[in-house]
């Protein structure tokens, strides 16, 4: 994982804990938030034990967030992808279309920037960023306190939008009722065989981007062939975030998954 990937190599290895991470909203304003990195190993054993410690910290705090988000009913995904996929333009889509037929809340997690989050709120609906500086990924206690600061609604729908990457994400845990992958059709149809934990790991994968595949050699079938290869289970949507293709189809998947929810939870 992070030992592995590079956001926990050499230089993110001098902060161990402190304000690394940033989260800025608009109701809040900037708040520090604590990161935990593990330090530079030098050994396959040791490596071995920093990860494990690091996913089963997570592990804990992905606990808390999937209880605070069901005592209040809140349906929680987590999108992830590689960069320039076109995830947030799907958010923006997505929020329109709903046309506030239901609370909406995103968390945007990137290196830096708050443009994505700037971009949710122009929509109206309540965004907060997370920059995880040289992280590759979001994790569950820094998702936990944006959850805090947003003081979601009953019954909302919180979109979080990960880090661009099709690694780490995937085995990060975030307290989400589903994960979804966005794959874009500029990208290879083989990234499914390429990067299949994260493939392995979705719910639902997006096929963004439809409205160029009259333009490109991308095999859309064939993609979908090697999603489900390494996930026979993953449901497949066509979308277009440009011309809104697919999100009939999207926004009846997710009142469907949370319909599922409500009934396994005994709603």
């Amino acid at each position: 994982m992070c030992t592995t990937c590079g956001c926990g190599g050499k230089d993110a290895a001098r902060i161990v804990e402190g304000e690394f991470a940033l989260v800025s909203g608009e109701a809040a304003g900037p708040v520090r938030v604590p990161w935990a990195i593990a330090p530079a190993v030098t050994t396959a054993s040791r490596v071995v034990r920093l990860e494990r410690s690091l996913l089963e910290k997570n592990d804990r705090f992905a606990a808390l967030n999937r209880a605070a988000l069901a005592r209040r009913a809140v349906q929680a995904l987590n999108l992830m992808s590689s960069p320039g996929s076109g995830k947030t333009s799907w958010l923006v889509r997505t929020i329109e279309a709903l046309g506030g037929t239901r609370p909406v809340a995103v968390i945007e997690g990137d290196q830096e920037t708050a443009r994505d989050a700037q971009r949710i709120r122009a929509t109206g609906a309540r965004a907060l960023q997370i920059n995880t500086g040289t992280g590759c990924h979001l994790e569950a206690e820094a998702v936990g306190r944006a959850i805090t600061a947003l003081a979601l609604e009953r019954g909302s729908l919180l979109l979080i939008e990960n880090v661009g990457n099709l690694v780490c994400p995937a085995g990060f845990d975030l307290g989400e009722a589903a994960k979804v992958v966005v794959l874009s059709v500029t990208e290879g149809e083989d990234k499914p065989l390429k990067y299949p934990h994260m493939f392995r790991a979705a719910s639902l994968l997006l096929l963004n981007k439809c409205d160029l595949l009259p333009h490109l050699d991308f095999d859309a079938a064939f993609a979908e062939e090697c999603a489900r290869r390494v996930n026979p289970a993953i449901e497949m949507i066509r979308v277009s975030a440009r011309t809104g293709a697919g999100l009939p189809e999207w926004l009846d998947w997710i009142e469907r998954h949370r319909l599922g929810a409500a009934v396994a939870s005994g709603e």
